[in-house]
């Protein structure tokens, strides 16, 4: 998951024009494994974080299934991932097998490791994205953009999380921890990238932006890591700022939940998921 410290801006200055894109290249290896680069941008402290590596992993299935079978550009519908470890900044390798290869849904299994130890298992769910409005929805009620009392966790010249690293706001009215207020286990905010638009990769990674939704919980804060996330992807984004809201339905000893609704621009959920999560312990 994510610890959301506070570092210099000088040290997570960002220098690149797309950092996302960047940050989600991958280079084939052959017999189904690929090379990619963990860049000190898009860390939770000195580790990697979890939604930038479960769109590696995503990308990774989907370019082996398009390896297999070229043209067919499949979209991502579901990951799964288990947690293993945390990896470091630098080299890991993704390692591909195909399951199942079929006409309206295909899966694939992706391994990344670094440094011959593995770090993350997930499964892939490929197939197409639908392009017609749903018949029905029940979604969080967000502004498609941020409201005017709306924190950029960044402005005070400390970077708080990935604020260097893409735009995120976070909804000051359900962050009662940054108040050293306690609350519900609720978060909402609206994220973008930098230099490029959002796509259906970058939805994924916003399913895991926000800070832990058991900050607001009383005397829980610091490194809540993920432990499995599995994330449903429903539609490409429009153009335009990414709301978030997350929640949690139980937070007991060491273990919490939560739940992640990301909803495009024009008012379209693209991304669900949900995570089980260690807390941090009781101060």
């Amino acid at each position: 998951m994510r610890q959301h410290s506070a570092v210099d801006t000088a040290d997570a200055e960002v220098d690149r024009a797309q950092p996302f894109r960047d940050a989600v290249a991958i280079e084939p290896l052959g017999e189904g494994r690929y090379g990619a680069e963990l860049g000190p941008l898009w860390t939770v402290g000195t580790k990697a974080h979890g939604g930038l590596l479960l769109a590696l992993l995503t990308r990774a299935g989907l370019a082996r299934l398009d390896a297999d079978a070229p043209g067919a550009a499949p979209d991502p519908l579901a990951i799964a991932a288990d947690f293993l470890r945390a990896p470091d900044p630098g080299p890991v390798e993704l390692r591909t097998e195909v399951l199942k290869a079929g006409r309206t849904a295909s899966v694939v299994a992706v391994r990344m490791t670094q440094g011959d130890r593995p770090m993350l298992a997930a499964t892939v769910t490929a197939g197409r994205l639908p392009a017609d409005e749903p018949q029905w929805a029940d979604l969080p009620d967000l502004a498609p953009e941020p409201t005017a009392d709306a924190t950029d966790p960044g402005a005070d010249g400390r970077v708080f999380g990935l604020a260097s690293a893409c735009d995120l706001r976070l909804d000051e009215s359900t962050a009662a921890f940054r108040r050293g207020e306690q609350a519900p286990p609720v978060l909402r905010g609206w994220v973008r990238p930098r230099g490029e638009p959002a796509d259906v990769l970058f939805a994924l990674l916003a399913g895991d932006i926000l800070p832990p939704t058991v900050f607001n919980v009383g005397g829980r804060f610091g490194w809540a890591p993920t432990v499995q996330l599995t994330a449903l992807l429903r539609a490409h984004p429009a153009p335009g700022w990414l709301r978030l809201e997350s929640r949690s339905t139980v937070v007991a000893g060491t273990w919490f939940d939560e739940d992640v609704a990301v909803v495009d621009a024009a008012g379209r959920l693209v991304c669900q998921a949900r995570q089980l999560a260690l807390a941090p312990l009781q101060r």
